[in-house]
């Protein structure tokens, strides 16, 4: 795949389970620079007012503590999710699969791959803030291990809500 190409989300996909057809299983790859625009419009659909915009997905991209990964659907980028790794913490940040493709288990595999590159560069605590309404993506948190131990009162807005702090612990 080339880099440089930035697909856009597809907002009516089914991801193949039309017609008889089974779902189609997305290949995932390190985001880089050049997969910014693309990265800003999948958290766009996804986080709404909250999504960062193509610069600053752009510039934390570039940064070497940062790994982003990317679900693909052919060229098309249908998920992300990101690591900083924050002094030997792992932060995941901005975890988010276009809606059509949801409930495929794709935000898992995001995550059991940033797990694991975190893992490879020897982190062994991560942590991630969740909305508190959000009980699909806790789920999925509780599932991998990680356990809520705070809370951040009114962090969210468009709806107000409060961010779950979560840690997996090793």
């Amino acid at each position: 795949m080339s880099t440089d190409h930035q697909p856009k989300a597809q907002a009516g996909r089914t991801n193949g389970a039309s017609k008889g057809e089974p779902p189609a299983v997305p290949a995932l790859r390190r985001l880089v620079p050049g997969d910014a625009a693309a990265q800003a419009e999948v958290e766009a659909a996804c986080l709404g007012s909250e999504a960062w915009p193509e610069h600053i997905c752009r510039e934390v991209l570039e940064q070497s503590y940062a790994f982003y990964v990317g679900a693909f659907d052919g060229t098309q980028l249908i998920g992300t999710a990101g690591l900083q790794n924050l002094g030997g913490d792992g932060e995941i940040s901005n975890v988010a699969v276009v809606p059509a493709y949801r409930r495929g288990h794709i935000a898992d595999r995001l995550l059991q791959a940033l797990l694991s590159e975190g893992a490879a560069q020897g982190i062994r605590n991560f942590t991630l803030e969740v909305r508190a309404m959000n009980a699909p993506a806790i789920g999925l948190y509780e599932k991998s291990g990680f356990r809520t131990e705070g809370r951040r009162p009114h962090f969210y807005t468009a709806p107000d809500d409060d961010a779950l702090i979560m840690w997996k612990r090793i």
